[in-house]
């Protein structure tokens, strides 16, 4: 697994670099790093990239600079952080306030999926978090991982880069873009109630009348919050609970189904199919 750890400096920048070779079982069932580093500005420079598969993640320490990205231009500045999809052209441009940055080039067969749901989910190109210090250690961390000899490196790396996924992830919700206050906290309340009358009928259309909100409106925010459709949500709550019951009780499978809420013993059995690949029989088979 050949490392590449540099010094580099160009007479426009200077940067601590790794240029990092995963390991196969890497590249197959891993988030694994490509490349990762600090750069300091030296002279107001742009510099431009397109067609990488790669994903990368920067985080402004000090100084100023733009991105060009899918044709807008965002000014960043300290404490700014960039998560985009290297497919897709950019650049990107120390200004005179020369800037400082700490960026990660990353990929894995999983990381379009997680890409994808975090724009799904309101996910900026550029974002300011509340807290910068914990992005900035996370990759400060997978360089550091980098350099060394740990002989199970690849598996330290991608938990660090699970780490920073779900950082980015906590950053793709913004509720500030929402109506009102009122109606996040309708959300609480509604989730609230699928967790406590899920074996009951429920249905988009019931839940917006008992909360006076347009459904709409209800299956937007919803799905804003808590990355899934009001009956995604539904249905996730009442077969963990049917898992829960075929794994430690005695109850029928039939039985079962209906005090989760999955009406007939041929429509509890296909969705539980559906979404564990296995029946409720051979679920509670496997588990005996």
């Amino acid at each position: 697994m050949p490392i590449n750890n540099a010094l580099f400096h160009d007479g426009f920048e200077s940067s601590s670099r790794v240029i990092y070779t995963p390991s196969q079982f890497a590249r197959q069932y891993l988030m694994y790093l490509q490349e990762a580093g600090t750069l300091q500005a030296e002279k107001p420079h742009v510099s431009s990239r397109s067609n990488l598969s790669s994903y990368l993640f920067f985080v402004v320490e000090s100084g100023s600079g733009a991105l060009w990205y899918d044709g807008v231009r965002y000014d960043l500045g300290p404490g700014d952080c960039v998560f985009i999809d290297c497919r897709k052209q950019y650049y990107h441009e120390a200004s005179a306030d020369l800037w400082k940055l700490c960026w990660v080039h990353f990929n894995g067969l999983a990381m379009q999926g997680i890409y994808d749901k975090y724009i799904e989910r309101g996910g900026l190109c550029c974002f300011h978090p509340k807290s910068r210090e914990r992005f900035v250690a996370v990759a400060r961390q997978i360089h550091r991982l980098a350099m060394g000899s740990d002989h199970i490196r690849d598996m330290r790396i991608n938990e660090n880069l699970c780490i920073l996924t779900t950082l980015l992830m906590e950053e793709s919700w913004h509720p500030e873009r929402e109506k009102s206050d009122r109606g996040r906290k309708n959300i609480s309340e509604i989730r609230s109630y699928i967790d406590e009358h899920f074996a009951e009928k429920i249905s988009l259309e019931s839940l917006a009348e008992q909360f006076f909100i347009n459904k709409y409106y209800l299956s937007r925010l919803f799905k804003s919050q808590y990355g899934m459709s009001v009956g995604s949500y539904i249905t996730e709550v009442r077969i963990t609970a049917a898992k829960r019951k075929l794994r430690f009780s005695s109850e029928s499978i039939e039985s079962i189904g209906l005090s989760c809420g999955l009406c007939s013993l041929y429509y509890f059995s296909r969705i539980f199919k559906k979404v564990e690949q296995v029946s409720p029989s051979e679920y509670r088979k496997k588990w005996e």
